[in-house]
């Protein structure tokens, strides 16, 4: 008897263990996802769905691609309503709909071969009051929306698509001459230089005037509706929730950016694939803006900007809301293609802190890591740890500190000569960016422009950043400009440029254990009057270092 009983013991908890999403078994993650996490990191809570379920097709969906299902889906959703949630299992098929707006206790399970494509028909999209950009707005309803939810998860291994096509401006320099035909021929509009397509007239009427995609001279809805086809959504939009989970299914071609969970406790983001073309205007991968207590893992983004994005909101409307990103961890995952692997701002006026991001891999990024902010910000990035990050063919900048952010990728503004940013310390206020204590190591970067950059303001520098155990093959070394506690240990620097480090206005500064390849000049450049206590005795200096005239030598001990 007592085998039989500690066998039934065993077995009821394997199936209480087993219960994933559809019981009250919560923390499913693996044990390595919490586990060396530099922070206290609270578990984070998984959707909790009660075992009801439908399926799309008993609410009259209709497959093929061609019937709008906008009605069955709301149909199927309200019905699990009613009976306090399930899942709503959508099975193998091509479903046409207008937008999903969920309700809470909802599982949208997209079974494999199950392909959910969203209406190009604009008009089913009313515009709403939203944020977009980390500033409050009017858009178009996202395809997937909801607001003041709980126990929300989207499973299976089925499709959303976008239909970004319709939605999104092209610019003729990120296309090939056959693709520029194709959507010259498909209708909407160019512009006088003939090197950008819009969907319409409407599209492009709004474009001007806008910060990035954002029209501030507009007050009205009514002025919003006059240019209601600029104001693409972002494919899921979920807002002001908690336990949110995306597991398993592909998300792509989105108007905008393609997930964007704001203002959520406890949300996870797992075995996903995010999509966008390369050329996509602002095809974000997740952005995820004043969220607490997040996982994102194993997950691969292939997209047309920044890939894994931490916000917090930008300018006085997120320094208003003034609810910072906190609590997140970041680990195995791929970026094929976006303007940055990680992404920390530029919109961060609330602030991010506590981020654990692991076990990454970036290939092709324009940037791998990119930190990014700029003067009227505010907010503050603290307590951020980084390590075991796999990087190649990076076409700029391998790791990016940029304070003087202008809204372009890094890659775009190299080609345009850089940024004309003032160089003259400001007055420091509620408005001045803040990146501090964050640690960088076990970094290997086979191939990028340059290494590594970082670029503080005169009146708030980086401060405290160490960058330890970094293998790079690059063009160029190390620029660093607007920084106070500086540490850089056991760094191996195979480049092709003169300089190996390039120095401004750089306070308590150490270099150890740096190693360069045979054929470098090891040239160390510091200038700027502010320059002080520099320690590179702790590396083998072979050959030049030049300080410049405004330097003094007692500065920088050898």
């Amino acid at each position: 008897m007592k085998t039989n009983r500690l066998n039934l013991f065993s077995l009821t908890m394997a199936l209480i263990l087993c219960l994933g999403i559809n019981g009250n078994a919560q923390n499913t993650a693996s044990a390595d996802t919490y586990a060396n996490i530099e922070f206290k990191m609270p578990k984070v809570n998984e959707p909790v769905i009660p075992k009801n379920s439908v399926n799309l097709k008993d609410y009259g969906a209709v497959n093929g691609g061609y019937i709008l299902n906008t009605k069955a889906f709301a149909d199927a959703i309200e019905a699990l309503s009613k009976k306090g949630g399930g899942k709503l299992i959508i099975p193998p098929g091509i479903w046409l709909t207008g937008p999903i707006i969920l309700k809470s206790n909802i599982e949208l399970h997209a079974e494999t071969g199950a392909l959910i494509k969203f209406s190009t028909d604009k008009t089913l999209y009313p515009i709403i009051e939203t944020s977009f950009e980390g500033l409050n707005t009017w858009r178009c309803i996202s395809p997937i929306y909801g607001k003041n939810l709980e126990n929300v998860a989207f499973t299976g291994n089925g499709v959303w698509d976008g239909s970004g096509e319709a939605w999104r401006q092209v610019k003729k320099s990120k296309l090939t001459d056959e693709q520029w035909k194709k959507f010259v021929a498909s209708g909407g509009v160019l512009n006088e230089k003939k090197d950008s397509w819009y969907p319409s007239e409407q599209y492009m009427k709004g474009a001007k005037g806008a910060d990035q995609n954002v029209r501030h001279d507009l007050k009205t809805k009514e002025d919003f509706e006059a240019i209601h086809d600029f104001l693409r959504p972002v494919l899921v939009s979920i807002q002001n929730s908690k336990r949110v989970m995306f597991d398993g299914p592909v998300f792509q071609n989105s108007p905008a950016w393609n997930l964007h969970p704001l203002l959520i406790e406890d949300l996870i983001v797992r075995n996903v694939t995010v999509r966008n073309p390369w050329f996509s205007q602002n095809g974000d991968g997740l952005d995820v803006e004043s969220c607490k207590n997040v996982i994102i893992e194993n997950s691969s983004f292939d997209v047309g900007d920044d890939a894994i994005c931490i916000k917090s909101g930008k300018d006085k409307d997120g320094r208003d809301r003034g609810v910072p990103c906190e609590n997140i961890i970041v680990k195995n995952n791929i970026v094929y293609h976006g303007h940055g692997g990680v992404t920390v701002g530029s919109e961060m006026s609330g602030g991010v802190k506590n981020l654990h991001v692991s076990n990454c891999t970036f290939m092709g990024t324009d940037v791998g890591l990119r930190f990014k902010s700029t003067r009227g910000r505010g907010g503050v990035v603290e307590n951020i740890f980084i390590s075991d990050v796999f990087m190649t063919d990076i076409p700029s900048q391998a790791i990016s500190f940029d304070l003087y952010y202008g809204g372009k990728s890094i890659a775009e503004t190299l080609a345009e000569g850089g940024n004309t940013v003032s160089t003259k310390a400001i007055p420091v206020n509620e408005e001045t960016p803040q990146f501090k204590n964050i640690s960088i190591k076990n970094i290997t970067i086979k191939g990028a422009q340059q290494a590594v950059f970082l670029q503080g303001l005169p009146e708030m520098n980086l401060e405290n950043i160490e960058i330890s155990n970094l293998i790079a093959k690059s063009q160029k070394g190390f620029s660093i400009i607007d920084a106070n506690g500086i540490k850089i240990n056991n760094v191996k620097l195979d480049i092709e440029a003169k300089n190996a480090f390039e120095m401004y206005n750089v306070q308590n500064l150490s270099l150890k254990a740096v190693e360069f390849n045979p054929g470098s000049s090891n040239t160390i450049t510091i200038d700027g009057g502010a320059s002080k206590n520099i320690d590179l005795s702790g590396s083998n200096l072979s050959k030049t270092t030049t300080i410049g005239k405004d330097v003094s030598k007692k500065a920088v001990k050898f």
